[in-house]
């Protein structure tokens, strides 16, 4: 578009930029002038401004999560491990029976505390009003040890399994399966123990009634499980999410297994400070009442991955 100033411009550049020169008398020639002035002017195309190329930008990838990657509970402070999904073996071909028979299990990934819950984790969900106090706050060898900081890092015992599940939920977890604990005992290697198929030793767990009482956790760093998790050979048997069947591996699903629909128990695994090397296998099943609590029984909580 040709504007009159750009013409008014190119007359007086054309004569010498002396505005006289545009005047009336010269009219004729002021005409031409412009006329040349203007053809010599580049075209502009209103309304239409160039809109610079903008370069994509990739997505940022997600980060690739490796078996025992940690992460940490904002909610109660808890350290998790990462395990992937996959295939392991669950139960073993062996004299007892409701560990039979072996099977090969395939689950989602999650993630699973890193340790059994400890007194001063349990402590912060009480005070929230969300769980109640342990039934006893003593120990076998303490009179005072649920609420003495001594034992702060030590696991929360005398907690029933709905108080254990009640904590889980409110630290935005749940308690885990039994699958999903026992691949996070033993892998997907079908080890015995959580540190191998060798026989248990006082460095590698607290069990054998050894000590007589639980040990503050990860006390026992060279008997981790393959993903790092402590203490999953005795310390406290620990409350599952699963109803208890004594012949359930015989029916259990092979994907993602939750439990049986039916049954008055909870499963527990692991064993304690004072179970025996068979108790503290990683395959080795036990069940007792939801509402019972005793000085050996602890939790963990587990998060489940879509």
């Amino acid at each position: 578009m040709k504007t009159r100033s750009m013409i008014i411009f190119s007359c007086m550049v054309m004569l010498g930029g002396m505005p006289a020169a545009c005047a009336p008398t010269d009219k004729a020639r002021i005409d031409t002038l412009a006329a040349e002035a203007v053809a010599a002017l580049p075209e502009i195309e209103v309304g239409r401004v160039p809109v610079p190329t903008k370069t994509a930008i990739p997505p940022t990838p997600e980060p690739t999560l490796a078996p025992g990657d940690t992460r940490i509970s904002p909610i109660d402070g808890m350290e998790m491990v990462y395990v992937p999904e996959g295939e392991f073996t669950m139960g073993r071909n062996n004299d007892i029976r409701n560990e039979r028979p072996e099977h090969q299990v395939t689950l989602s990934a999650y993630w699973i505390d890193k340790t059994e819950v400890t007194n001063d984790m349990y402590a912060q969900c009480v005070a929230e009003g969300a769980c109640d106090p342990p039934t006893q706050l003593g120990s076998s060898s303490q009179d005072s040890y649920y609420d003495n900081s001594v034992y702060a890092d030590y696991p929360a015992i005398y907690v029933n399994w709905h108080e254990a599940k009640a904590y889980c939920e409110w630290a935005g977890r749940q308690l885990p399966t039994e699958a999903q604990w026992e691949k996070t005992a033993r892998g997907t290697n079908g080890l015995i123990y959580p540190w191998g198929d060798t026989s248990p030793t006082s460095d590698l767990a607290n069990y054998g009634d050894k000590v007589g009482d639980t040990t503050e956790v990860c006390s026992y760093p060279d008997g981790n499980s393959p993903y790092g998790a402590c203490d999953m050979a005795g310390n406290v048997t620990e409350w599952v999410a699963d109803k208890y069947d004594y012949y359930y591996y015989g029916t259990s699903p092979t994907n993602n297994p939750t439990g049986p629909a039916d049954g008055n128990d909870r499963s527990m695994r692991g064993g304690s400070w004072w179970s025996g090397t068979g108790s503290i296998r990683s395959a080795s099943r036990d069940g007792s009442g939801p509402g019972y609590s005793n000085q050996d029984y602890g939790f963990r909580c587990s998060l489940s991955l879509p």
